[in-house]
């Protein structure tokens, strides 16, 4: 039986019926913030209670709840955990072959100054590991090699944590931006556009804040061309691959864009003073193997691989090859229980519609199946057995099973959120703060960030508010949902989640509250920055954004 949607159903008022079905929100931050549940258990608790809530509040039935929430478990499955487990499993090859070890000499010998190493490692590298894999891996990955070349274990996970800011949004092969544009209907090309025109002003200056929060401003001035270079190609390598190319490639091609043009000008500048951390005084200098231009080429060979397999699934010509010729795909055009029993309503639609609702299983036109194909490429590349290859992703599957439960849960608690009108209702709360909202706007994926770790969950969470406040105060939605993703980034740096995992890299189990302190600071005051950014593109540059036809 068809069931319309009521966004003020406790009272006829917003405000009673937003407090009471933002009690799973309120759940999810205690979960974690406080009550340091794992993802999974806080995921999966909180989808349950939103069940019950949104039965209770909407009286949503029971039945079209729990298959709303089914669709969006689904969908955090496939396509989106595809793509992690086969980027992970992409990484774990490069390891299992023992050639990770040649990509990390070929950074680190590469100058004996800490300041250069953060750049090239925590600000470069690590972004090039947001891209291919994500989930926390940068920041694991960066600082145990920061470790490894002897730095202070507390500077090691916080520059990488405060590092891994502006590669985020296009993280894991641009998941986060694609997630947003599932739950919001809108082209991801379009919002990958609108995050490309807001990060590169971050990615500028997160280089040059690193070195002032490590050496201060005296230290920095020392190595501003490398400062300069490292961002500056960084931003332009963002900018430009996420307006022409989408939201799968940023990432890997401004990492790579920025390791090449600092290793180019190390060639021929160097700072005129090696600076190390004043407890480093007296010690030598660490030296590292020397590797041959073929070896550190054969190293890089899956990342390179990787790159031309995904940037050749983004095509049209490929999208249109798979659509006609290779219809390797399960549809489900009317999902049950869901598809044509839930009506949207006024205000958010000017007359009541159906809320459609069905899944496709296209394994071709994946992006996780360009990287498995990257996959077994690599394997050919590195002469890895099929046997050992089988062994690898076992072991891939075996550790990602408990992120993907946990990506699986907020996505169905989205989906939830959007078919029982949990979004639209405080979305029209959110209205209330009128002109000030997209000043608010970044504050919403901050929060998400905090919550999940995860920027893909954040635009999952909150990426249909976004837009539905948007709408209603009559600013352009791709901003605040653009804002939503760039406001997480800054988020992932303090989430207990990221924390724990740059503890547990670089030795610092037990002292999660001094790293959560030497990074709460800055990330709030990054997150005003964007605040700011964003509310200058609302009102006084609102050109800069793309917009969308509105139906």
């Amino acid at each position: 039986m068809p069931w319309t949607q009521n966004y003020a159903a406790l009272g006829n008022s917003i405000g009673l019926t937003a407090f009471a079905v933002s009690i799973p929100i309120a759940y999810l931050f205690w979960a974690l913030a406080v009550k340091r549940m794992k993802g999974h258990i806080a995921g999966s608790t909180t989808l349950l209670l939103t069940i019950i809530d949104v039965v209770l509040v909407y009286k949503m039935p029971l039945g079209t709840a729990i298959s709303a929430s089914a669709l969006g478990f689904l969908n955090g499955v496939f396509p989106i955990a595809w793509i992690i487990v086969t980027a992970v499993f992409l990484y774990n090859l490069t390891v299992e072959a023992g050639q990770f070890e040649i990509i990390k000499s070929s950074i680190a010998s590469l100058s004996n100054d800490r300041r250069l190493q953060v750049l090239l490692i925590a600000f470069s590298f690590g972004a090039f590991l947001e891209g291919a894999a994500g989930f926390g891996a940068p920041v694991a990955i960066s600082g145990a090699i920061l470790i490894g070349l002897g730095f202070e274990p507390l500077y090691a996970a916080g520059l990488c944590l405060i590092a891994n800011t502006a590669p985020v949004a296009f993280g894991a092969i641009g998941i986060p931006v694609i997630t947003a544009g599932t739950v919001t209907g809108i082209d991801a090309n379009i919002i990958s556009a609108a995050v490309g025109r807001q990060l590169p002003f971050l990615s500028v200056f997160i280089p040059l804040y690193l070195i002032i929060i490590m050496a201060g401003w005296k230290g920095a001035k020392e190595v501003v061309p490398a400062i300069a270079v490292s961002g500056a190609s960084f931003a332009i390598a963002q900018w430009w691959s996420s307006n022409y190319l989408g939201p799968m490639l940023p990432d890997i091609i401004a990492s790579l864009f920025s390791l090449v043009c600092t290793v180019i000008l190390l060639k021929v500048w160097k700072p005129k003073n090696i600076w190390r951390f004043p407890s480093e005084k007296g010690e030598k200098v660490a030296s590292f193997k020397q590797y041959t231009t073929g070896q550190i080429l054969k190293a890089w060979s899956p990342f390179v691989v990787l790159t031309v397999m995904v940037g050749i699934w983004g095509t049209n010509t490929f999208k249109n090859f798979v659509g006609k010729d290779l219809k390797w795909f399960v549809t489900f055009p009317h999902w049950p229980g869901l598809d044509g029993l839930v009506f949207k309503t006024m205000p958010i639609v000017k007359k009541p519609a159906m809320y459609a609702a069905n899944y496709k299983w296209d394994f071709f036109a994946a992006a996780g199946t360009a990287i498995l194909i990257s996959c077994i490429i690599t394997m050919l590349i590195l002469r890895i057995s099929p046997a050992k290859g089988a062994k690898v992703a076992g072991a891939t599957i075996k550790t990602l099973i408990y992120p993907i439960i946990t990506i699986g849960s907020v996505l169905g608690f989205a989906y939830l959120a959007n078919y029982s009108g949990l979004s639209y209702t405080l979305g029209l709360l959110f209205a209330h703060t009128g002109q000030l909202f997209p000043f608010f706007s970044p504050v919403l994926g901050w929060l998400g960030v905090f919550l999940t770790g995860s920027d893909t969950s954040a635009n999952a969470l909150f990426g249909q508010l976004q837009q539905v406040t948007a709408q209603q105060i009559g600013v352009n939605p791709v901003l605040t949902i653009a804002a939503n993703s760039s406001g997480g980034v800054v988020g992932k740096m303090i989430s207990p989640q990221s924390i724990a995992v740059a503890a547990a890299a670089t030795g610092l189990v037990g002292k999660e509250s001094d790293l959560f302190r030497f990074t709460l600071k800055h990330s709030l005051f990054l997150l005003l920055l964007i605040c700011i950014m964003v509310y200058l593109q609302a009102y006084v540059v609102p050109g800069m954004i793309p917009t969308v036809a509105l139906h």
